[in-house]
């Protein structure tokens, strides 16, 4: 239904909103995890951040795990508010420690992730989950 150019949206459309919502943050964030997996797996010295002072490989394969393997679980929508938290935590982690000094332009993209997880931790993953196929909810 039309009002003027308000547009009134209905629970349908907020389901298949998550569900493209999930899908693009996902696949973006995979672009971040994936050269991280590629460095990981190459074998040799890894060369990566340690922010938190518990050793680089470990900080390596904990991002791994956030931006590849949380991002896989959030596209398909399993267990999604679950999923969010590493990659929550992981972008808290960039903005206050790893960019703490830079400029504020240096911060925004993880601001920006940090926003969806947010709201996906408050909605959940939606009707076109995978959650819901397993859970018949």
């Amino acid at each position: 239904m039309k009002k003027g150019h308000l547009i009134i949206l209905n629970e349908d459309f907020a389901h298949i909103w998550l569900l493209v919502l999930r899908i693009s943050v996902a696949a973006l964030m995979l672009s971040h995890g994936w050269p991280k997996i590629e460095k990981l797996l190459a074998g040799g010295e890894i060369k990566f951040a340690n922010p938190l002072g518990i050793g680089e490989t470990v900080s390596l394969v904990m991002a791994v795990f956030a931006e590849v393997i949380c991002s896989i679980l959030v596209a398909i929508g399993y267990k999604v508010r679950w999923a969010v938290i590493p990659l929550i935590f992981t972008m808290i982690v960039a903005v206050v420690v790893v960019h703490a000094d830079d400029p504020f332009k240096n911060k925004e993209m993880a601001l920006l992730y940090l926003i969806v997880y947010l709201g996906l931790i408050v909605f959940g993953g939606g009707k076109y989950a995978l959650d819901r196929v397993i859970h018949k909810k």
